[in-house]
């Protein structure tokens, strides 16, 4: 077939299907975000417009946010189904840096297609191209390497032919799962090419389940036969596997209490006798508890990283610790047993190994009675109060006025705490996203985006701080314009009121986070009109300055997105110091001469006893 790069890259993308978890077919890549410019709308534009009614293009409005929608779309399909994003060279290929690397941290699929400088190099220098004095081959999509698990300069038509099941395969492998980019010379885009026709022979990509070694498997049984307080912690692995039924039925069958990391959140249902609550910094005291005193941890489909872990601080130091992870890279860490596979069919393995044995009764037990002391001390801070509400305050509404066939997502500052810490989940199927491997800032307004377009037998729900939607807001308009219905809440405490938490907490002066204590040449600076602001996007708008009001905003904008098909924003005013803390450490650089330091210094060495392998 005689097409173009861009013509036969189109092809390839529509001619690409997934299977769900729960085994229906469904396009592998369901749309593309886009925003043209002179290296991507005439070569990969044209071929996009000639397909445009079965591969669905949608406008952004920043390449960072387009991208990080395409990012939010992979989560809320449990990585079964990618975002495209394409731009030009140049400062719109740049802008999609950050979205490839809260793919990258976060294990997500993604699809770049950034436009890049001309091979042939006859005009050079083009617009917006940045030269390397010392390698002409280089240019600004380079920088997409660090943050890509694949890729790839397209200079020839043919090596499409090598590539493209390589871009598959990435996207596609529990282990490799991440973001790929192919950068477009403009002038390639255009050339054309002899192409086989079983390059577009349809196809569906099926998650491959590796299966574990036994021997791991039997290593594994035996050190947990061995445990007397064994742990399950699960995560973001066991989401996309689909294997919460799986792991549910071990820790009942075999007494052993769980809980949850960040990606692995709303996997168990809140009021399961076994669950402790979520692990970690923004976990909750009652897990840390149990962390504390568990004598094995199993770790299913989870990195483990420091606020999961409290830096390394939340375990005993002799803990054994039993890795489960598609991903050898995450298995082997911190000296633990690695069981390398899919977390359902190594749980499927695992079973049977067990045996008869359980947990000591008193420790299964236990799980329920600190996970009650935590519901207790959650109710306290969601109670009615007159002011301005707090953040605890204002997950309990969205928690309540929710249904279990919702999705609610948040990103960074003080929420990502309060809702993973405070939120109770009728569990069945994941239904939070709180991008915490990356934090990023804009991801709250963005991702949702994407979250929308994919979470249509529910209604999204996003929570973000008054700094994130200063930092990337321009997608609330693409979502109004699209007609994508979302409800977003907008916390206004005046600055970025978690940094100046952590700030302050440790000793530190006051300075640069809440705007009183910012620089300005004005007696009387000016405030942020959020409510004006989103209604100029083309949202619906509600504020709120107390706790009741919250609720009936909160309750009308979840009717009127429906009703109107777009985002409705909900404005609060909200506390700037009143945060759920769950008890654990997280090590950040203090300075001798700050008062945090005693307490880095009492926590430090308990977390050295962890580097060192068993």
């Amino acid at each position: 077939m005689e097409l173009t790069t861009a013509q036969a890259l189109v092809a390839w993308l529509i001619a690409q299907h997934s299977e769900t978890l729960e085994g229906r077919e469904v396009p592998l890549f369901p749309a593309v975000f886009a925003i043209f410019g002179h290296g991507n709308v005439l070569g990969l534009g044209t071929a996009l417009e000639e397909r445009r009614d079965i591969l669905p293009v949608w406008r952004g409005h920043t390449e960072e946010g387009m991208a990080l929608a395409a990012v939010g779309l992979a989560k809320a399909t449990q990585r079964r189904q990618v975002g495209v994003a394409t731009s030009s060279i140049g400062p719109g290929a740049l802008n999609m840096v950050t979205a490839a690397g809260v793919a990258h941290a976060n294990r997500l699929p993604l699809l770049l297609l950034p436009g890049d400088t001309f091979v042939s190099r006859a005009p050079d220098p083009v617009l917006q191209q940045v030269e390397h004095f010392g390698d002409p081959t280089v240019t600004v999509n380079d920088a997409f390497r660090p943050v890509s698990r694949y890729f790839d300069r397209i200079t020839r038509p043919e090596q499409l032919i090598a590539t493209l099941p390589q871009v598959a395969r990435v996207l596609t492998d529990p282990a490799q799962c991440g973001p790929v980019v192919l950068a477009l010379p403009q002038d390639v885009q255009a050339e054309t090419f002899d192409f086989p026709e079983t390059l577009f022979e349809p196809v569906v990509h099926r998650v491959p389940r590796l299966r574990p070694d036994l021997r791991a498997v039997a290593e594994a049984a035996e050190v947990l036969r061995g445990s007397q307080r064994p742990l399950m912690v699960l995560g973001g692995g066991v989401r996309y596997s689909g294997a919460a039924e799986q792991a549910l039925d071990i820790a009942v069958r075999h007494g052993i209490p769980v809980t949850e990391t960040t990606a692995g959140r709303t996997l168990v249902p809140h009021d399961h006798p076994l669950y402790t609550g979520p692990l970690g910094v923004t976990g909750s005291a009652s897990a840390n508890v149990m962390a504390a005193q568990a004598d094995v941890v199993l770790a299913v489909g989870t990195r483990l990283q420091d606020f999961t872990t409290a830096s390394w601080t939340v375990f005993p130091p002799d803990i054994k610790l039993v890795h489960l992870n598609a991903a050898g890279f995450d298995a082997v860490k911190h000296g633990a047993l690695a069981v390398v596979g899919d977390a359902d069919a190594t749980l499927t393995e695992l079973a049977p190994a067990l045996g008869d044995w359980t947990a000591e009764p008193h420790w299964t037990k236990h799980a329920a009675t600190v996970r009650g002391e935590w519901d207790a001390h959650i109710d306290k801070l969601r109670a009615p109060s007159i002011g301005a509400p707090s953040y605890a305050q204002i997950v309990g509404v969205v928690n309540e006025l929710s249904t279990p066939a919702d999705y609610v997502m948040t990103a960074s500052g003080g929420l990502p705490g309060e809702l993973i810490g405070g939120w109770r989940a009728p569990g069945g199927a994941p239904t939070m996203d709180v991008e915490y491997g990356f934090s990023c800032m804009g991801y709250e307004l963005a991702g949702a985006w994407g979250a929308a377009m994919a979470h249509t037998h529910g209604l999204v729900t996003t929570m973000l701080g008054d700094g994130s939607y200063l930092m990337l807001n321009s997608e609330l308009f693409s979502a109004a314009f699209a007609g994508h219905p979302l409800v977003a809440v907008v916390c206004d405490n005046d600055g970025y009121a978690v940094i100046a938490r952590l700030q302050e907490g440790q000793g530190g002066v006051p300075y640069n986070n809440f705007y009183a204590h910012c620089r300005t040449n004005h007696p009387r600076p000016p405030r942020v009109d959020f409510a004006a602001h989103a209604r100029s996007l083309g949202c619906v708008v509600f504020t709120a300055a107390e706790l009741s009001e919250f609720r009936d905003a909160y309750a009308h904008a979840r009717q009127a997105a429906v009703a109107e098909r777009r985002p409705a924003v909900v404005v609060v005013r909200t506390q700037q110091a009143a945060w759920t803390e769950s008890g654990a450490w997280w090590e950040v650089g203090v300075p001798q001469h700050l008062s945090g330091r005693d307490d880095y210094e009492d926590h430090k060495p308990q977390q050295l006893r962890h580097i060192a392998p068993n």
